[in-house]
């Protein structure tokens, strides 16, 4: 205790003789600061003194008389003993306030001017505690009035001492309008309401595939109608309808409010059988090919399979144009004559084989018309056996036969090494260079039966 009044009037007459020093030059603010900077670091090192002294009753520390010294009150006689803190506080807040300040009456108004702009240095800091002290204390000095109710929170008896708290501004609560249209507030009303604005596209419905089945429904879905579909529409239907109103679905390519498996969700929860069945996991599935990319069900374009365009092939072209180009060759499987479509040998909806194929490989997907190449053979040709495409292009070509590259030398890139033959494939004087060159000898090269039909000559 005797420490900490010592520490207060050392730091006092430091700031005295630092004062009166510079050549008589006053600087009443920045004594002012200096001696509040030694009153905070002497009465902030009272908790950690008093804590260290186990006779906390005997050293005659009352926080009444500290509380009086900071008001500005007088000291009992008690209290003046040599070494008191209080009686130190008291002097030290006696001569701030100027009543024995050493630099005299003559400097009161300097010192008061210096008092008035630290003040409102102050206060234009934010303060991290702020309390409710007793009337009394300095008034604007807030370092003052923190030191008071630190020192009432020490004893407890202070409950008005606050930690200052961040708080939030208020966020003005704004009413966020429902989603109108959301399938689970709208309820079902019927395609009879739906016909009392969309009586065109239900006269082109009425003559589709799918029309005629909802028109002699055989389970609850077909006797949905329009909403089986479209969602249900009470909500479209009472905000005056419009393309999207409502929660009504479109399956229209811009809109974006629903994905493409979303769309395809709701077909699939009908044709989910037959040539559907591999759909999910397919080329075009994981490529977010839509249904309606391909098909459309408000129109009968097509002959069958509700197709948005007349011809199947025209349909599949529209993305594989390279394909269209290569049924135009010269050497082409009749898709053009309408022999055979696209589906003839892929199934667009997804299989268990490669290339969308219907069949498992492509050799048992050409053996469906080609069966006499299927064999067995008594002697095997190994590329035939293989893979019918290491020499033929299914979908067209400008060698004969579907082949990849025009005789010889679609031969020599395996027989490339041959004895007794000639070396140059084009020799126009030689016998294997006329009609159908290797085959002329070779006739059987898919596979010979014939016990002398090694080299596929019978």
């Amino acid at each position: 205790m005797t420490g900490a009044a010592t520490m207060t009037h050392q730091a006092r007459r430091r700031l005295a003789g630092s004062t009166h020093h510079a050549n008589g030059r006053s600087n009443g603010s920045t004594g002012l600061r200096r001696l509040r900077a030694a009153t905070l670091s002497a009465l902030l090192g009272l908790p950690l003194i008093v804590a260290s002294t186990a006779g906390w009753s005997q050293t005659g520390l009352r926080f009444e008389a500290m509380q009086a010294a900071l008001r500005g009150e007088a000291v009992s006689t008690e209290s003046e003993q040599k070494g008191d803190p209080v009686a130190a506080l008291a002097a030290y807040l006696s001569e701030s306030s100027g009543e024995r300040s050493p630099h005299g009456r003559g400097h009161a108004d300097a010192d008061q001017s210096a008092l008035d702009d630290a003040q409102q240095r102050d206060a234009e800091q934010p303060q991290l505690i702020s309390a409710e002290g007793p009337a009394g204390i300095l008034p604007g000095d807030s370092a003052f009035a923190a030191l008071a109710a630190f020192a009432a929170q020490l004893e407890g008896r202070d409950p008005g001492l606050k930690m200052a708290e961040a708080k939030a501004k208020a966020t003005k609560a704004t009413k966020v309008p429902a989603k109108a249209g959301a399938d689970d507030e709208a309820t079902f009303v019927g395609s009879q309401v739906c016909l009392g604005c969309h009586t065109t596209q239900a006269a082109a419905f009425n003559q589709t595939i799918m029309g005629r089945i909802f028109r002699n429904p055989r389970n609850a879905q077909e006797r949905g109608g329009c909403e089986t579909c479209h969602g249900a529409g009470s909500l479209h239907v009472k905000l005056g309808g419009g393309r999207g109103v409502g929660g009504i679905i479109s399956f229209r390519k811009e809109d974006h409010s629903r994905s493409v498996a979303d769309n395809n969700a709701i077909c699939m929860s009908c044709h989910d059988t037959g040539d559907r069945l591999h759909w999910q996991g397919s080329t075009h599935e994981t490529r977010d090919v839509a249904c309606t990319n391909c098909h459309t069900v408000m129109a009968n374009v097509s002959p069958k399979a509700n197709l948005k365009t007349v011809v199947e092939v025209d349909t599949c072209v529209q993305c594989h144009k390279n394909k269209r180009a290569e049924m135009w060759r010269s050497s082409h499987m009749p898709v053009r004559e309408g022999k055979m479509t696209c589906t003839s040998c892929h199934n667009p909806h997804g299989s268990f084989g490669e290339s969308l194929l219907k069949e498992a490989t492509i050799n048992d997907n050409c053996y469906k018309c080609h069966a006499e190449k299927r064999g067995p053979f008594l002697f095997e040709h190994a590329p035939v056996r293989e893979n019918c495409t290491n020499c033929h292009e299914p979908h067209g070509s400008n060698n004969d036969f579907l082949l990849k590259i025009s005789r010889p030398r679609l031969c020599q890139q395996c027989h490339s090494t041959l004895s007794g033959h000639p070396a140059n494939p084009r020799n126009p004087v030689s016998v294997y260079a006329i009609g159908r060159e290797c085959q002329n000898c070779h006739s059987q090269h898919h596979g010979s039966n014939s016990p002398s039909g090694a080299r596929f000559q019978r």
